[in-house]
């Protein structure tokens, strides 16, 4: 595992590089740039490894993964404003300066799509497309207790992860799968809640700059995932040259490890 530092605040991001560039060949060439995958809320870029995306695209690309601040192995502040939007865009910006890549194919889910939407719009230059699995441009307050349970971040502050995992259940009426149950506990709660709070005072990309964008966008959503379902047509309205690819009974939690979501995304970089 190697660590880049975001210049505009010290904090440390790690990272891990697969495969190789090409010998020869355009590194900025659509066919031959490298791909970042970026992970969402409360997970890591372990998910990436353990779904085969690294094991997929890696023999043709170099596949770049991160954690992004606050999961993983990064660093993980505890006060709100050091998880705003600018500063986990310049997260990405770091590694991909760490790892010498100039231009790469940007795949976010969930949080890491709404990232990518931010890197779109301030750093167009360092991204040859980007690919939005289960994301939108903003989050939304609210968004939080609608995922997991009402009152959630407030849970994370008094309870720790383990009273948020306990209510969590008690709100659903099941456990909590074991591997979710593990990635949670890996989480540091205060940072977590640290930057769900700050998540929800996020205005987001405004629609203006998402339909003036001419970055290449991929949209994916599961169809038992309404909402963000609904925020993927309300970008294709904004973009009407973005594929929307709906995954057939995937939730939210379900799109990431869909087994047509892989194949989408590779067929997309490959027709670029």
């Amino acid at each position: 595992m190697d660590t880049a530092t975001n210049p505009l605040d010290g904090t440390r991001i790690a990272y891990r590089s697969f495969g190789a560039l090409p010998a020869h060949g355009d590194p900025r060439d659509p066919a031959h740039a490298p791909v970042v995958l970026v992970h969402g809320t409360a997970l890591s870029q372990a998910i990436w490894r353990g779904f085969g995306w690294v094991r997929a695209l890696s023999p043709t690309r170099q596949v770049i993964t991160l954690d992004l601040r606050g999961h993983g192995r990064s660093g993980t502040p505890h006060e709100p404003a050091a998880y705003a939007m600018d500063l986990m865009v310049a997260d990405v910006v770091a590694v991909l300066d760490a790892v010498g890549a100039s231009a790469v194919h940007h795949v976010g889910y969930s949080l890491g799509a709404r990232v990518g939407f931010s890197l779109a719009a301030a750093h167009p230059d360092r991204l040859l497309s980007t690919s939005s699995l289960g994301g939108s441009p903003r989050s939304g307050v609210g968004v939080f207790d609608r995922v997991f349970f009402p009152g959630c971040i407030d849970a994370l502050e008094t309870g720790g992860m383990p009273g948020f995992l306990e209510a969590w259940e008690r709100h659903s009426g099941h456990p909590v799968a074991a591997a979710t149950r593990g990635a949670f506990l890996a989480d540091d709660a205060r940072a977590l809640a640290a930057y769900m709070r700050e998540s929800e005072r996020d205005a987001g990309v405004p629609d203006q700059v998402v339909a003036g964008s001419a970055v290449p966008l991929l949209l994916v959503a599961g169809t038992r995932d309404p909402e963000r379902l609904r925020a993927a047509h309300h970008v294709k309205a904004l973009r009407p040259d973005a594929p929307l690819v709906e995954l057939a009974g995937a939730t939210h939690a379900d799109t990431p490890r869909h087994p047509e979501a892989l194949p989408a995304v590779a067929r997309f970089l490959d027709a670029l």
